[in-house]
């Protein structure tokens, strides 16, 4: 029986940074070797912002498990249905957006859980394991403890509330949104603003108290990774698919350009 071990996870546990890509743009399985090949750690299939359908979400899930790179699916705020159906259908870790309070944060972890932790419910065979059969308590209990469940943090109230959310039992991390942060905080896109950074430290305060793993996204220039890795950021959603595309290919055709004499 194989075992596709969520390798986002994995690193955390050793205390390594994870690092994340995000795909919203690529929508087929070839994404998943050419970021294996770049050296990333997880994907951050992203099914809130843009149009794929939980079909092909699943499907790149399901591919990427024998890749060794880790898909973790963000769906959209308060689609804790769809949440279960990615993760029935292959993804090894959710990512919820807005997640303002410690009683928010409960509900998604009872949700997503399976018991004795929560009330998850059980959709039969899964990819993780090969669809092998297997007891079923044997089966859930590994398959909970290899799931990575995180939270967003991309308001000034949920910073305020950081460390109660980071309390709650089954979740694993706590992941700065600082786009949607810098906006709420009415300095948009300034995501290395000292604001924004005394939030991150608050919320990483609040991970190392309460033993989870803190995360960062919306920050992706060399200095500001450099900076937030450096306040022990952890899981780390280091760029997109699509900004990394567009300004790769503007670059090569601007020097392809200038070779005119």
């Amino acid at each position: 029986m194989g075992f596709a071990i969520n390798a986002a996870k994995a690193r955390l546990k050793n205390n390594e940074l994870a690092i994340g890509i995000g795909i919203r743009l690529v929508r087929n399985v070839d994404i998943i070797k050419v970021m294996k090949a770049a050296g990333y750690d997880w994907l951050f299939i992203d099914l809130e912002h843009g149009s794929m359908s939980i079909e092909t979400a699943c499907a790149i899930s399901v591919a990427a498990q024998d890749s060794g790179i880790a898909p973790i699916v963000r769906v959209p705020y308060g689609e804790l249905t769809m949440a279960t159906r990615v993760l029935d259908g292959g993804a090894l870790g959710i990512v919820i957006p807005h997640v303002d309070t410690a009683e928010e944060a409960k509900e998604i972890a009872d949700k997503l859980r399976y018991p004795p932790r929560g009330h998850r419910s059980v959709g039969g065979g899964q990819a993780q394991f090969d669809y092998a059969p297997m007891p079923l308590g044997e089966m859930t209990a590994k398959s909970d403890e290899n799931t990575l469940i995180t939270v967003m943090i991309e308001t000034p109230k949920a910073v305020e509330n950081a460390e109660a959310i980071a309390s709650v039992p089954g979740i694993d991390c706590l992941l700065v949104g600082s786009s949607d942060l810098s906006m709420e905080m009415g300095i948009p896109g300034d995501t290395g603003n000292p604001k924004v950074q005394a939030a991150v430290d608050k919320v990483i305060a609040a991970c190392k108290k309460h033993g989870k793993w803190p995360g960062m996204g919306g920050a992706y220039t060399e200095e500001l990774l450099k900076l937030y890795t450096g306040k022990g950021m952890k899981l780390l959603l280091s760029g997109n698919d699509l900004p990394m595309l567009t300004n790769a290919a503007r670059a090569h055709q601007a020097k392809v350009r200038a070779f005119q004499k």
